[in-house]
Order: C-alpha cells, then structure tokens, then sequence
C-alpha cells in the first residue's frame, strides 16, 4: 500500500496534488510519502515480532536522503551501511553508532578506522584478510570491534544476475565450507569480537524458499561453531524482500517473510538482525516527469519525457518495470515506448507498454521509484542532479535541490597550460 492516489481526478501524495509540487520545483523530481515510509516500517517491525530479539538495520544504499533515515531512525530503526559516506549520513540522521553495522566487500583501511572510531555496532567481515587488518586496527586503538562473518551460501535467490549475492561465483562474504575454519581463527585474533554470522543472497527476492534454504546452512554452521566452543550470539540475515512493481502483481509480504523466518531459527537462541531497505521504500517514492513530446513511430509512438536514465538507472541496468502513470488521466489508453533524451538506446523504461494516454507537457509518473532511485541518479550529458522532495500530510518540502550543471561544472578546473 502507498499514499498516492487519484482524488478528483488527479494524483495526490498523501493530500498534496503532485501536480503542485512538480510546478514549484520543476520536472524530473522524486516525491516520498512519509505517511507510506512509516507505515512500511511499522508494517515489517510488527511481523517479525513473532521472533524473541530482533534488530532491525535499513539498508542505507536503498534510499540515503538524510530525512528518509530520519524518518526510519525515528521508527527506531537502525542502519546497514557500506560505505563511510553512508556511516557519516547515519549518525547525521541521529541513528546511534551502536545500532549501525557496516557491510560491504572493499572497506578500506581508512573506512575500517573510522568505523572503529565511531564505536559503530558491528562489522559484516567478507573476508579472512579483512578481518586480520580490522584486527590490527582496533588493537591498535584499544578498541574491540563486534564482528560478524559473512558467508557465502551458495544459494540461487532466483533474482536478476545483477542482484544476485549469494552464489559461489557472486564476490560477496567466505566460501560456505571455508566457514567454520576461517571463523575460529578470526576469533583467536586482538581487538576483535566475533559474535555472529551474516549471509544476504540477494535483492528483489520474490520466492521465500532460496532464503529458507540459505537460513537453514546458516544454522547448521552456527551449531557446528558452538560444538566447537566458539560464541555466536548475532545471526545477520540481510534484507532483500522484494515488493511488486506491476499493477496487481503479489509478493510474499512481511507476515509470510516472518513466518518463514519463525520456522527456520525457533531453536537458534541468537538475537537475529535483518537490514530491510527495498521493501520499506520502494513504493514511498514516484519520480515524476513531463512528457516532452510524442514523436511517431514505425510500430507503435514514442512517448519522449524528461526523466532519463540518469535520473532512473533501474530500467537501463536491469530491465526493471516501473509502472508509468498520468497525473491527470483521461481515461483512454494507448500502446507506446516510453523513453528519455539521453543520447543512449538504453535511455528506454518501456517497449510497446499500454498507458495512459498522454501528449506534450502533460505530466506523468514512474510508480515504485523509492528505492534505488534517486541514489543512483548521475549527471551524464551534463544533465542536472534529480532533486527531491517529501509529503507529510498536506505539507511538503524539497530534501534534496536540484544540483544544476552549472554548479557541476564550476567544481571543474582547466590547467593553466590549456589556457
């Protein structure tokens, strides 16, 4: 369920008219519902409430804006972070350090140190080697840093090849048979707590079953670990429940997630994690555009907008649908591509797709654009930084400007010796 819905014929955001919005700041813009935001977070809390001690971390890389984790961090939620931007951008938005855990396969020394600094809450190790630097590291700052390991299951999440974590050819956490071994060793190393494991198989998951699987060898290691005397108190499970892009298409949902997670881990005793990030914002956000102009075509129109793929990636990188909807529909239909003004036949977001019917200046949206949307917008043909905004009620405000090219290319130098 989202907060944007035709009232009188127009779409709203919650009780603004998204045409309002795309006047006061321009098109391309994102707008998020904080209404849907909320209500997804409670949604996802409230089903895993069937499990003993549950931490919750959002997947920062699914939407970074500082008022979305705001919003999450006052859901009382955690974060899940892979970078040291997304660190600094989690204590910002007032999420404690000692409810962030730091993932991610290419830490750098740098990153590991200001993790370490920061007192963060635990580090998803992908490596041995990652781990021996980390080691050193905290011994020498007379810290101990919370570790868990993460493995590599290999287990199919039968999700897109590009959002796939948890094969053996995919570059994410130890060999699953490497484990145990790897993870003993860890455990005799200075400055280091191993607590945990931690496994994520991929994004966009929409069959429960690959996870069930993976969740099951997870348990299986972490007896083995404790038989031989080592501690495991934290099982991170990683995020990737997916949500439904189409019109009408079904999902497993978090109660169905919940369920299944119940039934795998009842005898565990370990206070498990998970790091939702697609599932609470994909459907809080619309990207919405104008259309530019329908130019004819051999089979079927091209619906030209001024959204591109700079602005949503998701359909170039990995064919991904978004539906594509008017702001203020007529109630007839026609059959057409939707693409951008990108000098690349990537720049497409659909193909002989049945929409609404629109015409020069009319305006439109691209639905389920909460979630590796903005965060993934770029600025190629010199094009401007998508801004964004976000409704509460019938108030709204811009949480990020439109970075224009002219601020972009000002950050630019020509060297003396070309002047």
């Amino acid at each position: 369920m989202d907060h944007f819905e035709l009232k009188d014929g127009s779409l709203f955001a919650e009780d603004v008219p998204v045409a309002e919005i795309a006047t006061a700041v321009g098109t391309p813009v994102y707008i998020y519902s904080l209404a849907t935001l909320e209500r997804h977070a409670r949604v996802f809390r409230e089903a895993l409430s069937v499990l003993p001690r549950i931490k919750l971390a959002y997947a920062v890389k699914s939407n970074p804006n500082l008022a979305v984790l705001r919003a999450l961090a006052r859901q009382g939620y955690g974060a899940d972070v892979v970078s040291e931007g997304e660190l600094h951008r989690a204590l910002a938005a007032g999420i404690p350090a000692g409810e962030i855990v730091f993932s991610g396969v290419g830490k750098t020394r740098r990153e590991l140190s200001v993790a370490v600094a920061s007192r963060i809450g635990q580090f998803n190790l992908e490596s041995e080697e990652e781990g021996v630097e980390l080691s050193q590291i905290a011994a020498e700052m007379g810290r101990r840093a919370p570790c868990a390991l993460r493995v590599n299951p290999d287990v199919d999440a039968g999700t897109h090849a590009k959002i796939s974590t948890g094969k053996a050819e995919n570059k994410f956490g130890v060999a699953y048979d490497r484990a145990e071994d790897i993870y003993a060793r860890l455990a005799t190393l200075p400055g280091l707590d191993m607590r945990g494991l931690a496994v994520h198989i991929g994004s966009q998951i929409s069959d429960l079953e690959p996870s069930r699987r993976a969740f099951t060898k997870m348990g299986d290691l972490m007896r083995r670990l404790r038989a031989r005397g080592l501690s495991v108190t934290n099982m991170d499970l990683g995020g990737g429940l997916g949500v439904p892009y189409k019109q009408g298409e079904v999902l497993p949902g978090p109660d169905a997630y919940a369920a299944m997670v119940h039934d795998v881990t009842q005898d565990w005793d370990a206070t498990i994690m998970f790091e939702p990030g697609r599932v609470i914002t994909g459907n809080s956000g619309v990207l919405v555009t104008e259309v530019v102009r329908v130019k004819e075509g051999v089979t079927h129109p091209w619906v030209v907008v001024d959204a591109a793929m700079n602005d949503l990636a998701r359909p170039a990188l990995y064919d991904a649908w978004h539906d594509f909807a008017a702001v203020r529909p007529n109630g007839r239909t026609i059959t057409a591509n939707i693409v951008g003004p990108i000098c690349e036949s990537a720049d497409t977001f659909a193909m002989a797709r049945t929409i609404d019917e629109v015409k020069a200046g009319d305006l439109a949206v691209f639905r389920t654009a909460g979630a590796y949307g903005a965060t993934m917008a770029n600025t190629y043909n010199s094009r401007a930084l998508v801004p964004e905004a976000m409704v509460n009620g019938d108030k709204w405000a811009i949480v990020a400007n439109r970075i224009e090219p002219e601020t972009i290319h000002h950050a630019e130098r020509v060297p003396g010796w070309l002047k």
